[in-house]
């Protein structure tokens, strides 16, 4: 199986809903978010790869034009947890990139939630 990733980023502002008034997500917050996109396929193409990373310019367009310098709450239906966010990119994309297995979501360095699609 060959794999590869590509990274995007954003910066953005959410509030977390359901938290107790205390915890600091409950308040206006932002972070530099990381998106990283995952891919595999068993065979590659007849150039060589698995995707060309200039076809996953339609990924940074959308996270550009959708995301980068907005409040989250105000794009999104759902709660914009990291995990939330991984889980609406990788169903956007999953028809348009049909090797797309896996999309993480960094707020921080130290934190990741990633969505995955079932190895069944």
């Amino acid at each position: 199986m060959y794999k590869i990733s590509k990274q995007f980023s954003f910066s953005a502002s959410h509030i977390l809903e359901g938290l107790p008034q205390e915890h600091p997500c409950s308040r206006l917050h932002g972070h530099n978010y990381v998106v990283t996109v995952h891919l595999k396929a068993e065979h590659l193409n007849e150039v060589g790869f698995v995707k060309d990373y200039r076809e996953l310019d339609n990924v940074k367009k959308y996270i550009d034009e959708e995301f980068d310098h907005r409040h989250l709450n105000d794009i999104f239906a759902f709660n914009p947890t990291a995990e939330n966010i991984a889980k609406h990119l990788y169903d956007t994309f999953k028809r348009e990139i049909p090797e797309l297995y896996a999309v993480e979501v960094s707020e921080t360095p130290k934190t990741t939630a990633v969505y995955e699609a079932d190895s069944k």
